[in-house]
């Protein structure tokens, strides 16, 4: 199986992974179309990775232990290299209980400090605005 997929029997598991990338690429059936060639040997590096893409199997089949039913029921490799931790399992966004309070209340501080003055200028604006209303009314009747 190291032969077929071009490695040597020291060969570490991302040096396999890679050698069956390249090969499987090169071999695919959607990549030649119509050739039993290609598709058998897609299938032989297939299988040789399945073996020697996972640990248990790769010692297994290096002591010579491997059994054609093991082969068989033999699960697909992941993907991911052996010593690679799995990746940790997506985080749902913290619930709020309600809006978040701001770190400065920039409203209350105005108001303490120019309340009056805004009182002042309140009335203003409610006596110009009655101011214009008259002089409106008198323009029209007038």
């Amino acid at each position: 199986l190291y032969e077929l997929l071009g490695v040597p029997s020291t060969a570490t598991a991302a040096q396999i992974k890679t050698a069956y990338y390249e090969q499987s690429f090169r071999y695919h059936p959607d990549r030649n179309a119509g050739s039993a060639a290609a598709a058998a040997r897609f299938a032989a590096i297939s299988e040789a990775y399945r073996v020697l893409g996972s640990a248990a199997l790769r010692r297994k089949y290096d002591r010579g232990l491997l059994s054609a039913e093991e082969l068989r029921d033999a699960p697909r490799p992941s993907g991911r290299s052996p010593a690679a931790p799995p990746p940790p399992p997506p985080r749902a966004p913290a619930a709020r209980p309600g809006p978040v309070p701001l770190p400065f209340d920039f409203d209350a501080f105005y108001r303490a400090h120019y309340g009056e003055q805004l009182q002042r200028e309140q009335m203003l604006r409610a006596r110009r605005e009655q101011l214009r209303l008259r002089r409106e009314e008198a323009a029209t009747h007038g």
